[in-house]
């Protein structure tokens, strides 16, 4: 992929099939919230693909972990994926453009999509991977633009990415007010877990 300062247009259009990560975690509803933590472990994930009777049934991911199991105090052990899980899960076509998905994780409040083909889930993209291509391409904008290049603007329409500040989320534990719901959940990790639950071994939890 081209990733020039003129270039950043055509990143919005790109397919995402040409760049979704094709190694998607799969898992059984019925496996458990550890389960799960130690597959995403293993292949430094976010989230899994919950599956029941070969057909895609939700997503589950180290948040909902974080505030449906960990918070509660619940053994992930016996906790089943199908209770934590959200769903329906939704999947864009691989013909589908990076604005796409942008403006379909904005409308829906979500970090992540499935690119499908067919009958078949053969990717995924996530908020922070197409943010940090764009961000690339920023900066290589801004260096062009320091050295008199034109400056392209990115299509606020298909980047509607800025969130009402005056919706705050409340910490359970300490009342801390935060404005997105990651930063929330690194807070409770760094801060009540002092555990390193979000950002590092996430079996420090159960020992």
């Amino acid at each position: 992929m081209v990733m020039g300062a003129e270039n950043v247009n055509i990143l919005l259009n790109e397919p995402l099939s040409n760049i979704a990560n094709k190694d998607v975690i799969m898992l059984e509803a019925n496996k458990t919230a550890n389960d799960a933590i130690q597959v995403m472990k293993k292949k430094d994930a976010r989230s899994a693909l919950i599956i029941a009777n070969d057909e895609a049934v939700g997503i589950v991911t180290k948040t909902d972990i974080l505030f449906k199991v960990i918070a509660q105090k619940r053994d992930p052990n016996r906790v089943r994926l199908r209770e934590i899980m959200s769903s329906p899960v939704i999947m864009l076509p691989a013909s589908a453009k990076v604005s796409d998905a942008l403006s379909i994780m904005d409308k829906h409040t979500i970090r992540q999509v499935f690119i499908g083909s067919s009958s078949a889930i053969v990717g995924m993209v996530s908020r922070e991977e197409l943010f940090e291509i764009i961000h690339k391409a920023s900066i290589s904008l801004s260096e062009h633009a320091l050295s008199g290049a034109p400056v392209c603007i990115i299509n606020p329409k298909a980047a509607a990415l800025v969130k009402d500040a005056s919706k705050q989320l409340e910490c359970p534990y300490c009342e801390s007010n935060f404005t997105y719901k990651d930063e929330l959940s690194r807070h409770i990790d760094r801060i009540h877990m002092g555990s390193g639950a979000l950002e590092g071994d996430l079996r420090k939890i159960f020992e």
